[in-house]
């Protein structure tokens, strides 16, 4: 190989990673579930900052969404989940009104997709 190939190879970025380890992300999740679990019991509704939680409840729509259109449905919450009521509800109509969605509206793409 000449000098001239050796730089153009060694020049030539690597190949692009696998897609990232299944088991790795979700051990990931879990943990940063906890890490934010365990602020929110000591008090500290500011843990995350305001883009933190965007970044994160982006990721967990899509993510759930694939989910569900991938393999069906199953419930978003354990069954045993810390989250209130209240939770759900807050969270809820953020999700909507990020979207610029009504409730009337979720109501109809209910009815049309039996969801």
């Amino acid at each position: 190989m000449s000098s001239r190939e050796a730089d153009a190879a060694s020049a030539t970025p690597p190949p692009p990673e696998s897609a990232v380890d299944t088991v790795d992300l979700s051990a990931a999740a879990e943990k940063l579930a906890a890490d934010i679990g365990h602020a929110l019991a000591e008090g500290r509704a500011d843990a995350l900052s305001a883009a933190a939680i965007q970044a994160l409840m982006a990721a967990a729509c899509r993510s759930y969404s694939a989910r569900v259109e991938a393999t069906g449905e199953f419930p978003p919450l354990a069954a045993r989940s810390l989250v209130s009521s209240t939770d759900v509800m807050v969270t809820a109509s953020g999700l909507l009104k990020s979207a610029n969605l009504a409730v009337f509206e979720l109501g109809m793409w209910q009815s049309w997709t039996g969801r």
